[in-house]
Parts: structure tokens; C-alpha cells; sequence
């Protein structure tokens, strides 16, 4: 008998006296350089029950990653060498396992760029002895208790310093107040990013910012903080205005005029325009429209430029109110009346705008204008252009000043091109129609789109 044969005989005696639940291997053919796998074990403490501990044992090679995967199971399990050659490691059995008779136990050791494994199937000896249930899974170990996690930054207040005006050179100041010890900074969108800010005092955090010649402020502008500690992070926006406006919004192009007399039987269009030049415009949020006595805002179109409101009313006078604040907190308040008739109103010229919608935006390039009145009418037409940004400028420029004659079928149309097509000028067109003694005035306003 050589040598081989009498390891096997060996390993089949140990098999013989093996305990249920432990597998040997005999020694496995070794190439010059490979890594070599003498013995494998497997064992449990409760067969392939739910809890169960299974235990892996390889004697080989010294100095070598060893690990075992388990047919079923998606990663593998990794060996530690306890000793010269020998390295172990177990895996509790869940519930959610599917370890059967039968399942493959695969082991692998690589050393110097090479490796070798062996591959065993779970036998009868893991199974329950008949007649006997198996036992209960181990308890599951307690969840551990999480470390305590740091508590979230916060920002108690951001605020601006207003200045006169936003031109190239001002400073804009902000500050701060807040978690001590941060990582303080805010940004300008479109403008400026993570410019830092000091703690000047515990908690309190302040920076600044001066204007360049090249950089562009909108009407409306996005600033933002940041506070920064313990690994997570919090922002806030500026809710205040960077203008020191003192000067409130005024009412524009109101219709119907005060005093004028329109005619039943069709729904009556109310509307007015907001004019907050040089200031910060206003709050939408803040404008209120009273109609005859009665709340009307919910029913109409507000923004920070106009409102619109609409309604078949009966005939009688009625008292149009509307307040208002800008966002530097300025109020306002302008009322008015006008009568609707029982009867048609009086025979009139008619003047009719057929394009554009009144306050609709209209884009860059030049823009047409169309009408009708009556046949071979005389239009007089007249358009101003007003320019409004922010702190910068608030311009009124005379754009087209032209008399029409109305086509045999009373059409007309017009048409202007401003020279700068800045973003949310407003175009006042005001139209006047003449007949022999018949004279009829319109007037259309429209945006410049953002």
C-alpha cells in the first residue's frame, strides 16, 4: 500500500467515527506552486435548522484566502486562518434559507495568483434523527443600539442689509444666525455660489458681496444660505428685498375708464396694470380687488404686473378698490367707478383689437398689431415702450407714433419693433378712432416675454 492509498484508508476510518454533521476530505493532489486543500469539515449544531450554526474547517496551505459558498446562498463565506494551514468560519442558517440535503458546499484557498477548490454535497448524516424534532433556532442577538446621531444644523435667520440700489460696486451684506461652529455660506443664483461667510460671534455668521459690472440681477432674485456641521447641511431662502424701496406701486391703463359707461348684456372686463418702477415690484400674494363691494380676487388673474377679472354685471354703478403691497412691504390703495348701462350705449365708432390679447406676452422681433372700426376710419396710434428692472432703470421710450386709414371692410393693422427688447418692457398702445363726429379710444398693453 504507498502512501496516498493509506491517507484515504485513514480519512474513510474517520468518516467511519465521524460525529453526524462533520465531512472530511482526503488529501487532494498538489502541483508544484498550487495551493493545496488536505482536509475540509463541516459541521452543525442543530442539522439545517433555522438558526442552526454551521461551522467550516480547511487544513492546506498556509498563508492563503480561504472561503466557502453554499449552493443557494448569493455571496461567500470568508475563512480566517487561526493557524498555520488552518482557517475557519460559520454561517448561521436564517429562515429565509433555502439549505437543504443535497445543496453543494463549494470551498476555495488561493495563494500566489492560484487557487483550488473542492466541492461537497450536504448528506443523510445533516438531516434529523428519526423520531426526533429539531431543535428551535438559536434566539435571534438583540438589534444593536445605534450610535446616537448628531444633531441636524439650523439656520434660525437669514437676512439682508438693503442698499439704495443694485449697480456695479454696491455691497451687499448678509448675515446669519444660527448653529454655532458651522461651515457658513450663501449663494446668488445665477450670480455668485458658496460665497463663506464668519462666525463673528457664537452663532452668528456674516458676508458679503460686491456687484461686478458684468453681472445680471433679475426683477426677482433667488439668494440662498447654507449652514454646514456635523457632516449634514441645511438651507434657507432671503425672504426680504435687497432694495431700500420706500416709494409704493401705482395703478396704470385701469379699464373700464373711471366715469365711463359700458354696455349690458355682454360680461364686463375689468382690469389694471401695477407700475412699481425702480422699486422691487409687487407682491402678487398682497393684491386684493374688490368689485361693487365683494372680494373678487380668488376669480381673477393676478400677477406682479396686472389683474383681470371678468363678469356679466347687471346695470348700475359700481366701485372698483385695489390694494396692494410691493415686496419692500409699500402699500397701496386706488379706487374707481364706471356705470353699466340698461339700455346699449349710445351709437358709437366701433374699435375692436382682433391680436393681441390685453397684457399678453409677446416674444422679441417685431410685433403686428391688428384692428377693426369702422370702413376708411382714421386711427391715430401711438406706442410706448417702459423698461423696469429692479434697481437699475425705469425708462419710457416712444416706439411708434403713426396715423392709419381702415381698409373698405374696416380692417387695420400695425406693426413695431422695439430697438432693445429688454425682458419685461411693457408696451402701452393706445388707439383712437375717428368717423365725421365719431370718436372711439382702446387701449392694449403687452409684455416682453422673460
Amino acid at each position: 500500500m504507498n502512501i496516498r492509498q493509506h491517507v484515504f484508508s485513514s480519512f474513510l476510518l474517520l468518516m467511519a467515527f465521524a460525529p453526524v454533521g462533520t465531512i472530511s476530505q482526503p488529501a487532494c493532489a498538489q502541483r508544484a506552486g498550487s495551493p493545496a486543500i488536505d482536509k475540509f469539515f463541516v459541521e452543525s449544531d442543530n442539522r439545517l435548522a433555522p438558526g442552526a450554526e454551521l461551522t467550516f474547517t480547511i487544513e492546506g496551505t498556509p498563508r492563503g484566502n480561504a472561503s466557502v459558498r453554499i449552493s443557494g446562498l448569493k455571496k461567500n463565506i470568508p475563512l480566517q486562518e487561526v493557524s498555520s494551514g488552518v482557517y475557519e468560519g460559520g454561517y448561521t442558517i436564517k429562515r429565509k434559507d433555502r439549505i437543504t440535503l443535497g445543496n453543494t458546499v463549494r470551498a476555495t484557498l488561493r495563494t500566489g495568483g492560484r487557487s483550488i477548490g473542492e466541492t461537497y454535497r450536504l448528506s443523510s448524516s445533516f438531516a434529523p434523527a428519526p423520531g426526533v424534532a429539531a431543535a428551535p433556532p438559536h434566539p435571534p442577538a438583540p438589534a444593536p443600539v445605534p450610535a446616537p446621531q448628531p444633531a441636524a444644523p439650523r439656520i434660525d435667520r437669514f437676512t439682508a442689509t438693503p442698499i439704495g440700489k443694485i449697480e456695479p460696486g454696491a455691497d451687499l451684506r448678509f448675515a446669519m444666525l444660527g448653529t454655532p461652529g458651522a461651515q457658513a455660506s450663501f449663494t446668488i443664483e445665477g450670480v455668485a455660489k458658496n460665497v463663506p461667510m464668519q462666525e463673528v460671534t457664537r452663532g452668528n455668521y456674516e458676508g458679503g458681496y460686491t456687484i461686478r459690472r458684468l453681472d445680471h440681477f433679475p426683477a426677482t432674485v433667488n439668494i440662498f444660505g447654507t449652514l454646514e456641521a456635523n457632516g449634514q447641511a441645511i438651507g434657507a431662502r432671503l425672504n426680504q428685498a435687497l432694495i431700500a424701496d420706500a416709494t409704493p406701486p401705482v395703478i396704470r391703463n385701469i379699464s373700464p375708464r373711471d366715469g365711463e359707461t359700458v354696455a349690458a348684456g355682454n360680461p364686463t372686463s375689468i382690469s389694471a396694470n401695477f407700475d412699481d418702477s425702480g422699486g422691487v415690484g409687487v407682491d402678487a400674494s398682497s393684491v386684493r380687488v374688490m368689485v361693487g363691494g365683494r372680494d373678487v380676487t380668488q376669480r381673477s388673474k393676478v400677477t406682479p404686473q396686472f389683474f383681470n377679472y371678468s363678469e356679466n354685471l347687471q346695470p348700475g354703478r359700481y366701485a372698483v378698490e385695489v390694494i396692494a403691497r410691493d415686496l419692500a412691504g409699500n402699500a397701496m390703495r386706488y379706487a374707481w367707478t364706471f356705470a353699466v348701462a340698461p339700455q346699449p350705449a349710445p351709437a358709437s365708432l366701433p374699435l375692436q383689437i382682433l391680436s393681441h390679447a390685453n397684457n399678453a406676452q409677446v416674444s422679441g422681433g417685431t410685433i403686428e398689431v391688428r384692428g377693426r372700426t369702422a370702413p376708411d376710419a382714421r386711427v391715430d396710434v401711438r406706442v410706448q415702450g417702459l423698461s423696469s428692472v429692479a434697481g437699475f432703470f425705469g425708462v419710457r421710450q416712444q416706439i411708434y407714433d403713426q396715423s392709419l386709414r381702415a381698409d373698405p371692410n374696416g380692417n387695420f393693422a400695425f406693426s413695431f419693433r422695439p430697438q432693445i427688447a429688454v425682458p419685461g418692457t411693457r408696451y402701452e398702445i393706445t388707439m383712437n378712432a375717428a368717423k365725421a363726429d365719431l370718436r372711439t379710444e382702446s387701449q392694449l398693453v403687452l409684455f416682453q416675454q422673460q
